[in-house]
Order: structure tokens, then sequence, then C-alpha cells
């Protein structure tokens, strides 16, 4: 399947699209297709169209819209991660593009007490999100969102269930044991993900005031952006495991 991310196409069938020039130009002259060749676009929203090559001009392709697939693949969850952005942004920009591969709604970078990284720039993480969308065949792409300070966030109004992982001392139960109790009651979870210094028990104990559940990811030790691929397959493999 040759995806292409078109956010402002006109989804209805039998209409036309000209790929924008970076596109054309990786349809024309890196794939080398042609007229007559089927590909596949989506707008970033959970739509996906297949679509025939009617025309190709130098630098321009023009494609006709013949399938649409409303909800393709849609999961069944919501899941948004506010995640501390890590001191290599590499490890975050790789945590970005594979949450996005296993599926995810959200990313919020959060500044937090023992964050290395106070200011943090969206720009290049909504490039990894959309390729990996593209290369996992996806058809929505998560909402980046600015990065928020951890009392502007766990003030932000949420649905469904509120997590905090954390290393801390105190009651934290399994992600797992909060999916086996709550999966049935709610498929939409927020999970806050420390930095390299964790959550400090100040913030830790106002999450909680603020109905944030306490939770560990297991007995190894992990980093930020690990921890932040960890949550997201654990939903991902909770969910589908109901649902097959």
């Amino acid at each position: 399947m040759q995806l292409f991310y078109t956010p402002d196409i006109e989804c209805a069938i039998g209409s036309t699209h000209l790929l924008n020039e970076d596109e054309s130009n990786h349809c024309v002259r890196v794939l080398r297709l042609v007229e007559g060749d089927c590909v596949y676009l989506t707008n970033g929203k959970g739509t996906l169209l297949k679509a025939s090559i009617v025309k190709v001009v130098q630098k321009e392709c023009l494609l006709q819209i013949e399938e649409r697939f409303d909800h393709w693949e849609e999961r069944p969850y919501y899941l948004h991660l506010a995640v501390a952005p890590t001191k290599n942004p590499d490890r975050y920009e790789w945590m970005v593009e594979k949450v996005t591969e296993i599926g995810v709604d959200e990313i919020t970078p959060l500044i937090a007490v023992h964050s290395e990284r106070k200011v943090f720039k969206t720009t290049r993480i909504e490039r990894v999100a959309i390729s990996a969308m593209k290369q996992s065949c996806k058809a929505k792409i998560p909402v980046i969102h600015p990065a928020k300070s951890f009392a502007e966030l766990i003030n932000t109004s949420f649905d469904g269930v509120k997590l905090i992982a954390h290393c801390g001392e105190g009651v934290r139960v399994s992600l797992t044991d909060v999916l086996n109790k709550q999966l049935s009651d709610s498929h939409k979870y927020t999970i806050l993900i420390g930095p390299e210094g964790d959550f400090s028990p100040e913030e830790v104990a106002m999450a909680e005031a603020k109905g944030f559940r306490s939770i560990h990811l297991g007995v190894s030790r992990l980093r930020t952006e690990t921890a932040g691929v960890i949550a997201a397959a654990g939903v991902y493999l909770f969910a589908n495991h109901r649902t097959i």
C-alpha cells in the first residue's frame, strides 16, 4: 500500500485531487508510479481513500478517488500520552514514531520539575508522526499538543481514566490491573510519563489529588521514551485481546 498524507483532501468518490509538490515528487520520481497505478490517501483523521493516477505532468500527479473507507482500522480505545521531553531529542522522536505505529490519539510534551528540557518545539515530532502514520498504513495522526507544565496539565479536564506512572513510594498498581478493571467501563486513558529524574513526590501528590491514579509499568527500570512505548503497547495489547 502506497499511502500519501493529504490533510485538505476532498473525500467524495469520483472527485480528483492534485498531490502537493513533495508528495507528487515522491509518487512519480521516487516510486516511479504511472497513470493507472493505484495509491491510497488519508486526511489523517481516520479516513482512507483508494485512488488511481489519472495524469502525470512533470512534478504534478493528479488522482481520482475510487473508494472511501471511514474509521479505517479504528481502535477500541482512546489514548492520550503526556510524556516529559528527553534530554536527547532523538529519543523523544523515536518514542513518537513507535507510539504512532502502535496507536495513540494525543501526545503532550510534559514539563515537570526534574525535566532537563524546559522548552520544547513540536514541529519536528509532528513530521515524525506523519511519517510513522504513513509507514504503518494508518489513517489517523495523533494530535500533537504544545508543551504544557505539569500544573497546567493536571488541571486540564480529561474524560476517562487518569494515570500517572512513576517509581516513587506509596501505593502503585500495575497498568495491567487498571486495564483489567476499567476497560469495561472506559475506553479513554490519559497516562503521564515523567522525565529522567522521575516525578517529584510533590507532583505525584498533586496529581493524585486531581484524580490521577499511581501506576507502575513493571519491575524493570525504564527510560522515559521506553516507558511511553510500554504504556502505549500495554493498552493496545490489552484492548485488542479483549476485542478479538
